[in-house]
């Protein structure tokens, strides 16, 4: 086994846990930080388990020191009554300070596509602000810019398939013709374990090798698990409402009104060329008979600290 200590925020989470699977199997002895530490993992006693200890500031360099490489999924994906973005993006930035503080080699670090300070939308206008902070800290780094994940675990994808299972109709806000490029979680967690290894700073558009409307990609899930439904245009907000709807009835947040937005302004699509190689239609059909078969929801995940994520 390396001597090497490879550090992973998350790693009981979602992509966390592919760039954990991954530096395992390299042989890299590993580290994890998670505000989940007794959730059931795949990985057993092989890695060194730590509360993210943000208010311990000696306690939080002492879990990063001798860490060749930081690898950072932490974020809030929506505001709400139980969690905040403004606290992550706080929390972060200590994060980034005890890095610096530990002497750790690098960070590769999770963002956002097309992030901006002056963006109205606080989940970019927060990511920008962390890509500036970790730029000027002097760490040597890697920013990873991911439009969608999807994969086993993912929640856009699957529940686009579950509501297809369920629902007569699927409504797309607007004219549906904003586009997005899915990444499979496992492409994602080889380019960061690359992007670690790779010489010198580095921000990478994390973009899978298809691009796609979203009302196409709705349609395309449909065909594939033999759901197909009448896709019809709706005004952003009565698409907002429904989804607050729909979320009453599963406990969850669907979706978010700065979501709609983000979405629907193109902030999920770029000019790069792709980094990842799994076609989502591939994928989602080998996958057809249990795509959108359960809910993911955001909130138990959040709520349920024990559980495995692709159990909830």
């Amino acid at each position: 086994m390396s001597n090497e200590v490879h550090v992973v925020t998350g790693a009981f989470g979602y992509t966390g846990r592919y760039i954990a699977q991954r530096l395992l199997d390299a042989g890299m002895t590993l580290r994890t930080l998670t505000h989940s530490p007794g959730r059931e993992n795949p990985f057993g006693g092989r890695i060194d388990v730590r509360p993210f200890s943000f208010d311990d500031r000696a306690r939080l360099v002492d879990s990063l020191r001798g860490a060749a490489v930081l690898y950072n999924t932490y974020w809030i994906r929506f505001n709400h009554r139980r969690f905040r973005q403004a606290p992550a993006v706080t929390n972060t930035l200590k994060l980034f300070d005890a890095a610096r503080e530990a002497g750790v080699g690098k960070v590769v670090h999770v963002s956002i596509t097309n992030p901006s300070e002056d963006s109205p939308l606080e989940y970019f206008r927060g990511k920008a602000a962390l890509e500036r902070a970790l730029i000027e800290s002097g760490l040597s780094y890697a920013i990873l810019r991911p439009a969608v994940l999807f994969g086993r675990e993912d929640i856009l994808v699957n529940n686009i398939a579950y509501l297809l299972r369920r629902a007569p109709f699927f409504a797309v806000f607007g004219r549906g013709d904003y586009s997005l490029q899915p990444i499979h979680v496992d492409d994602f967690a080889d380019l960061a374990v690359r992007a670690a290894g790779a010489d010198g700073n580095a921000v990478i558009d994390a973009i899978g090798p298809q691009t796609f409307t979203f009302r196409d990609l709705v349609r395309q899930i449909g065909a594939i698990i033999g759901k197909p439904r009448p896709i019809i245009s709706a005004p952003p907000a009565f698409g907002y409402a429904v989804g607050v709807l729909a979320g009453r009835l599963v406990g969850d947040v669907i979706i978010t009104r700065e979501e709609i937005r983000g979405l629907m302004e193109g902030l999920l699509c770029t000019d790069s060329p792709p980094a990842g190689r799994t076609n989502l239609t591939d994928w989602a059909c080998r996958h057809r008979d249990t795509l959108g078969v359960r809910y993911a929801s955001e909130l138990a995940r959040r709520a349920n600290r024990l559980t495995a994520y692709d159990r909830l």
